[in-house]
C-alpha cells in the first residue's frame, strides 16, 4: 500500500485561486502541484495525478490546449480533469466541456464546490 499523498494538477496562474485550492487540497491530505504550461501539465499528470483542475481564463497558459493535450494521450484520455471560468465567458465553459473537460464551472461555483471535487474523484 502506497502513503504517497494524492496529487492533483493545478494549471492556475491566479495566485488567489492556487491559495484556495492547495488550502482545500492540505484538509484532505492531497498533494497540489501547479504548473504553467501545457507540457508541465502533462509531465505531472503522467507522473500519477488524479485530478487535474485548469483555469480556462488564464491569458498565458492555454487552458483548451491543456485539455486537449491529455485528452490526446490514451493514457490519460480518462483523468478528471475540472475547469472553471468567469460567468460572463459561457461561451469558453461550452468549448471546454466538447474539448473534453470532465467538469466545468463558473468561478463561483467552483469554488463552492471546490472540497467536494478534490474528494470525489480520489476515492
Amino acid at each position: 500500500m502506497s502513503t504517497a499523498a494524492p496529487v492533483v494538477v493545478a494549471v492556475v496562474e491566479d495566485l488567489m485561486f492556487l491559495s484556495r485550492i492547495r488550502e482545500a487540497a492540505r484538509g484532505r491530505g492531497v498533494e497540489v502541484r501547479a504548473v504553467r504550461t501545457v507540457e508541465a501539465a502533462l509531465e505531472a499528470a503522467r507522473a500519477g495525478a488524479r485530478l487535474v483542475v485548469v483555469d480556462l481564463d488564464s491569458p498565458r497558459v492555454p487552458g483548451l490546449d491543456v485539455v486537449a493535450a491529455l485528452r490526446a494521450e490514451p493514457a490519460l484520455s480518462a483523468l478528471p480533469v475540472v475547469g472553471f471560468f468567469s460567468h460572463v465567458e459561457a461561451e469558453r465553459g461550452r468549448e471546454a466541456t466538447r474539448a473534453g473537460c470532465t467538469t466545468v464551472l463558473p468561478r463561483s461555483a467552483f469554488v463552492q464546490r471546490l472540497d467536494g471535487l478534490l474528494g470525489d474523484p480520489i476515492r
